[in-house]
């Protein structure tokens, strides 16, 4: 005998109904006829959302909406989509920051994990999505906030074994950051990042058998203080959506996945810079 139980979504109705419009302009663009689909566009947006919430299993969302395991992948793969095109451009969000007057963006690299596991890499024996930094398989997204730590942008997937600088590299974003850093704008970031100190302000390294200067101290407890904010973006991700904890889906989507959610965050709190 099953048990039901009432359930109620930490998001705005109006986030749900936005959702909801974006699934039915795309079902219009496949051309898919009314009433050939087991859910409508309404009950397929609660689907996603609980999905990205509450890190709900697929059978148990297939299950309370009486369709197959397959359906509600598939159901879950299209929301991602739709919502992952609407993510903002690196350029525009640069831009908006820059008509905002903010005088510095954070940058920081934050590892979504996954079960997905034993893909040969590049070095014999170590998977290719391990990271040694944080001793678990998973992708490296790399995060923009605004200087209060609201996210702004986040990167396409790499490997969890890319170092930081590596990631920046391989998106080409760095000649984006350093058109940014004219007029005397900042991007902050931390010491992963050295390899970049020309683009991205880092603190002080301490020397090898040396100290800082006070000088150099007096900096980087400064340079810590205001940076340590931006990375109040990579928790905010994570907290609000229990899907960014653990990715089961393949590893290649955690980008896709990742700027979906920062759609669904903006929207859900009406602000985008």
């Amino acid at each position: 005998m099953s048990v039901t139980y009432t359930a109620e979504l930490s998001m705005r109705e109006e986030t749900v109904l936005f959702l909801s419009g974006l699934l039915h302009t795309e079902r219009q663009r496949l051309g898919t006829r009314t009433g050939t689909r087991a859910l409508g566009c309404f009950k397929q947006a609660i689907l996603v959302i609980r999905w990205f919430l509450d890190g709900t299993r697929i059978k148990q969302l297939a299950l309370d909406n009486q369709v197959s395991s397959s359906t509600g992948y598939d159901y879950l793969h299209e929301g991602i989509r739709v919502l992952a095109a609407h993510a903002p451009r690196l350029e525009s969000v640069l831009l908006a920051a820059k008509v905002a007057g903010y005088a510095h963006v954070n940058i920081d690299g934050t590892l979504i994990e996954t079960d997905r596991c034993r893909t040969p890499g590049p070095t014999p024996g170590v998977d290719l999505w391990w990271s040694g930094k944080h001793d678990n398989h998973g992708g490296n997204v790399q995060v923009v906030t605004a200087p209060d730590g609201w996210p702004l942008w986040t990167s396409p997937v790499r490997p969890g074994r890319e170092h930081d600088t590596t990631a920046l590299r391989e998106h080409d974003i760095l000649p984006l950051l350093a058109t940014w850093t004219n007029d005397d704008r900042r991007v902050l970031g931390d010491l992963g990042y050295e390899g970049e100190a020309d683009t991205i302000t880092i603190a002080f390294k301490k020397p090898k058998n040396g100290a800082c200067t006070d000088v150099q101290q007096q900096f980087n407890r400064a340079h810590n203080g205001v940076r340590a904010i931006g990375e109040r973006g990579n928790s905010l991700l994570k907290t609000t959506f229990k899907a960014l904890r653990n990715v089961s889906l393949c590893p290649w989507s955690i980008g896709r996945i990742t700027a979906a959610a920062l759609v669904l965050l903006h929207f859900d709190h009406n602000r985008t810079t």
